[in-house]
């Protein structure tokens, strides 16, 4: 779905790409960590961490991730 006109949507990516590149990270990166986050304070209290690390790589990365080959790997490094 896209509410935005053309006109604003040309403004938007015109004053983004008058930031510079480290500043144009920086924002993606804040994003990012910001959704990650909010899935974090939707989950319930007393997840292990490799519960945790799945339900982020679920919901962050859906189908384009092997969820279960990401946790049987976090399960073999944990027993190094």
């Amino acid at each position: 779905m896209n509410d935005t006109t053309p006109e604003i949507a040309k403004i938007v990516r015109e004053r983004l790409l008058a930031r510079s590149g480290a500043e144009r990270v920086k924002m993606g990166s804040q994003m990012f960590m910001m959704a990650r986050q909010m899935l974090l304070d939707s989950f319930p209290p007393g997840l292990s961490d490799i519960e945790i690390k799945r339900r982020l790589c679920e919901r962050l990365y859906g189908d384009e991730v092997d969820v279960e080959g990401f946790v049987a790997n976090l399960k073999a490094k944990e027993k190094l």
